[in-house]
């Protein structure tokens, strides 16, 4: 962790506000949704943050997730979480992307995706809080996230997950801390259980903005990509979504960062990348809607975004629509065939979530919704070393006569 830490420190959080009716909520205070059903957003003094410190000052600080502590909201030091959460890099991948394309490899960071962003404020802030009890549903990568960081701190995990889960995902699960149970249906069916059994008064429901801070965490990601830019965006942002919760936070991260004079109102196309099997905003969007039905029979090989109803629907589409940007489905050929590209030509392993955002910027490219000369981030958002990858049988018996123009 970042040794500029190591004492009590200054956060700027005045209140939290419900993301669609504007309802103000004492800060401090531990909550999951608000009256009305929808996710609350942290909210802090801008002013006073921008006469605290300077664009200068974040650059002078180690680049990992903490450097930008005034923007989050954890206010004792002593109850930050930290397995080593480094800013991601950039990856150009001119082969299979285009001269202008950039990976985001959020695989580099712990637990090997970008679900330790979320998790590890949403589990500071539950310490901070006093939760000793969560649980919460998955479809992977975010239970490892999530058991990882609340067995580092002693908080007891449940994680309910479907039942066709990667192994990989179950497994480490397991191995970090937290009870983890197969669910006989989707993620949404996981998260009934959940919400049930937080209503009992069992545990704390962490699913997907059922609390505030996993919202703080994933910002994380546009306030680096702003200061990898040299405090510009790039023209355009490819996610891969299903809750949507990093689409929402780097939305929100822009808008601060513009209040804070640090960037300009220029704001990237943001496109919420979902599979054909699972496209309920895309549906949304297209038909004009505020708000997504349920996906029924979802149905991928990107498990990540496979996310029949998201409760952040409304946050996703009004980014999207607000940045000019749009909802774009890709089938899983074509994700299969985008993760292969990258791998083959450009030596980067993708997980199927980020290959469909490669997917999905070649559709936008050729429909001429994003320009070779636009400069493109694509969200890697898990190492592909946790997925399943094609054979390859070839041996050689060392003690036969080995055909050296065959290999």
């Amino acid at each position: 962790m970042n040794e500029n830490l190591t004492t009590d420190r200054e956060t700027f959080v005045t209140h939290l506000e419900c993301s669609i009716t504007g309802e103000r909520y004492e800060a401090d205070q531990l909550h999951g949704l608000s009256r009305a059903g929808r996710p609350l957003l942290v909210r802090y003094d801008l002013d006073a943050v921008r006469s605290a410190i300077s664009r200068d000052t974040i650059e002078a600080r180690p680049t990992d997730l903490w450097r930008w502590r005034e923007l989050l909201p954890v206010r004792q030091t002593s109850n930050i979480v930290s397995l080593g959460e480094i800013e991601t890099p950039l990856v150009p991948i001119p082969k299979s992307g285009g001269p202008n394309v950039l990976v985001k490899d959020e695989g580099r960071l712990p637990t090997g995706s970008f679900k330790a962003r979320g998790l590890v404020m949403a589990v500071a802030m539950a310490k901070e809080l006093g939760v000793t009890r969560i649980a919460m549903p998955t479809n992977g990568n975010a239970g490892a996230a999530l058991a990882a960081y609340a067995t580092r701190c002693g908080i007891e995990t449940i994680v309910l997950c479907p039942d066709d889960t990667p192994e990989i995902n179950v497994r480490e699960i397991a191995m970090q801390g937290a009870r983890v149970w197969r669910v006989n249906g989707l993620i949404d069916d996981c998260g009934a259980i959940v919400g049930k059994g937080a209503a009992e008064g069992r545990w704390f429901d962490f699913s997907t903005l059922k609390e505030p801070y996993r919202i703080e965490g994933k910002k994380t990601m546009g306030l680096e990509l702003a200061a990898q830019f040299g405090w510009k965006l790039p023209d355009a942002i490819f996610y891969p979504t299903g809750g949507g919760t990093g689409l929402i936070g780097m939305w929100k991260a822009f808008d601060e960062l513009e209040q804070l004079g640090w960037i300009g109102s220029e704001r990237p196309k943001m496109f919420a990348v979902q599979a054909s099997g699972c496209a309920p905003i895309v549906r949304a969007f297209e038909a004009g809607e505020e708000h997504a039905e349920r996906w029924e029979d979802a149905s991928t090989v990107a498990a990540g975004i496979r996310v029949p109803k998201a409760v952040g629907d409304f946050l996703i589409l009004r980014a999207v629509r607000e940045s000019g940007g749009q909802a774009l489905a890709v089938g899983d050929p074509a994700i299969l065939k985008a993760v292969e590209a990258a791998a083959k030509q450009d030596g980067l392993l993708l997980c199927p979530e980020g290959g469909a955002t490669l997917a999905a910027y070649r559709q936008a490219l050729n429909t001429g919704l994003v320009d070779e000369d636009d400069h493109v981030v694509l969200f890697n958002c898990a190492t592909g070393l946790k997925y399943p990858m094609p054979e390859a049988p070839q041996a050689l018996d060392r003690t036969q006569a080995i055909d050296f123009d065959a290999l």
